[in-house]
């Protein structure tokens, strides 16, 4: 759990940046691969959790912009990824700006229950690393070799010593 504001900001930024090295790895023909027909596109998912972020913030009190545009997914591949680039790098500032070390012992009603806001911001943590995890599953049926988050992909595996294991 987040003690202080700098904890939050360290792990917020070493995801962020996670995140970003996956969402630059997408294509804008990636942007329109789905699970099933009629599930949400990558594009779709990646834009929601980008465009979630100050939404989210605003919900808890944070004055924050919001991001224009946010049922239209952008055509463009690199747009997705620098607005994220661009709403994480802001919500790192207003958070430092408007909360304290005390502010994230405060406790808030979100989603029928009550939490801190150090739990509240764990939970925005939360919510990008699931979708992160549904994106890096459509790239590979996009034919898109993901970025390895915790971990190498399977081609990279012999970088490290070890074999693909069979099918």
């Amino acid at each position: 759990m987040y003690i202080t504001i700098a904890d939050f900001i360290k792990e917020w930024n070493r995801e962020a940046m996670l995140t970003q090295k996956v969402l630059d790895r997408l294509t804008d023909d990636s942007l329109h691969q789905q699970v099933y027909l009629e599930g949400r596109t990558l594009g779709r998912i990646a834009w929601h959790f980008t465009t979630n972020i100050p939404e989210y913030l605003g919900h808890f009190g944070l004055k924050i912009d919001r991001v224009e545009n946010t049922g239209k997914v952008p055509d463009s591949a690199k747009e997705v990824a620098e607005t994220f680039k661009k709403v994480s790098s802001y919500a790192a500032q207003v958070i430092e700006q408007q909360w304290t070390n005390e502010s994230l012992q405060e406790v808030q009603k979100t989603f029928g229950r009550e939490e801190t806001n150090a739990q509240i911001l764990m939970g925005l943590i939360k919510h990008i690393v699931h979708h992160r995890g549904q994106v890096t599953v459509l790239m590979r049926q996009a034919g898109i070799k993901p970025f390895g988050v915790y971990g190498p992909p399977k081609e990279d595996w012999i970088h490290f010593g070890v074999d693909i294991p069979p099918l």
